[in-house]
């Protein structure tokens, strides 16, 4: 069964720009219904929402430019879904600017929340009112234009830690070796996006993907079940990625949260939203795992 997601109008469709940056496909209309019984309570832990909007400019350095993904399409998408509850990740062509997120967050309080891109120069009171909106966590990039990168980190994380947030990370894991004594020391809660975001196929006794499962294993560090196709050419399946989603599951079923990384920005193939979520039967065949991933975890991480 196909399911339709509302498609932006004409206020919010995807806008001409002058720039030379990529632009963008937009996500497919028609996705995938669910074929396991999604449980009351679900949760996509990664999704961005973007308007073409000259209230809301994109950074100048940005590697990408996306197509319109507002908020009714985003929440359409949800339901299209029978998701119940959505992470809203500030996308990094947008730099530092969560307005549009934050918005988004404040009409939906019940439903969603956040994860934030700030400098280290964001105030005390600036914090305190992304936390009222929503907002749970920072997240630092290292692969796109437009992220605070990985420098800023040792400034924010003790005060990530003290708004009990967490530290989000776009990152490749073949990174992670070099890094490890700074990652190791963090006190805050630490997530990595994109189970490390390596491409296909890598072995999982290679030095960054070790380095990522020493991490959950003994840092306690969190993973996102998401954007298989970043690092696999295998569509539909991406059945190249299925021994590292497993082997992470197992190693810390109480640590992994799920996302659909809608609109799916920045690559040349469109993966249908529903099949990202029905990978998930194949990753944890156990339905009970299955709800740690989708309800009880990020419930946990985000505080719902």
């Amino acid at each position: 069964m196909i399911n339709s997601i509302e498609k932006p109008n004409a206020l919010t469709r995807f806008s001409e720009t002058t720039d030379d940056t990529e632009r963008c496909l937009a996500p497919l209309p028609d996705i995938e219904s669910p074929l396991f019984g999604v449980p009351i309570g679900s949760c996509d832990t990664h999704a961005h929402v973007v308007i073409h909007d000259p209230d809301h400019p994109m950074a100048s350095n940005r590697s990408y430019t996306p197509p319109s993904a507002p908020e009714e399409s985003y929440l359409a998408m949800l339901n299209a879904m029978q998701i119940s509850r959505g992470v809203l990740v500030q996308i990094s062509v947008m730099g530092t600017d969560n307005s549009y997120m934050l918005q988004v967050l404040r009409n939906n309080p019940d439903r969603l929340r956040g994860v934030a891109v700030v400098d280290t120069g964001i105030s005390d009171k600036e914090l305190l009112e992304m936390h009222e909106a929503g907002v749970r966590g920072l997240r630092i990039n290292t692969l796109f234009g437009g992220g605070v990168n990985f420098d800023a980190l040792e400034k924010l994380a003790p005060r990530v830690e003290e708004m009990g947030w967490n530290m989000q990370f776009l990152m490749d894991a073949r990174q992670l070796p070099e890094l490890m004594p700074r990652m190791r020391a963090l006190p805050c809660t630490c997530v990595i996006d994109h189970m490390g975001h390596m491409p296909m196929p890598v072995g999982l006794d290679e030095p960054g993907t070790q380095a990522l499962f020493s991490l959950v294993k003994d840092h306690g560090f969190w993973v996102k079940l998401s954007g298989a196709y970043r690092m696999s050419g295998l569509y539909p399946e991406f059945s190249d990625v299925t021994p590292l989603a497993r082997a992470l599951i197992d190693l810390a079923p109480d640590r992994m949260v799920w996302g659909s990384d809608w609109p799916h920005v920045a690559i040349k193939r469109m993966p249908d939203t529903g099949h990202m979520l029905n990978l998930l039967q194949t990753w944890a065949p156990d339905e009970k795992v299955r709800n740690k991933i989708l309800v009880d975890n990020p419930a946990a991480l985000y505080g719902f």
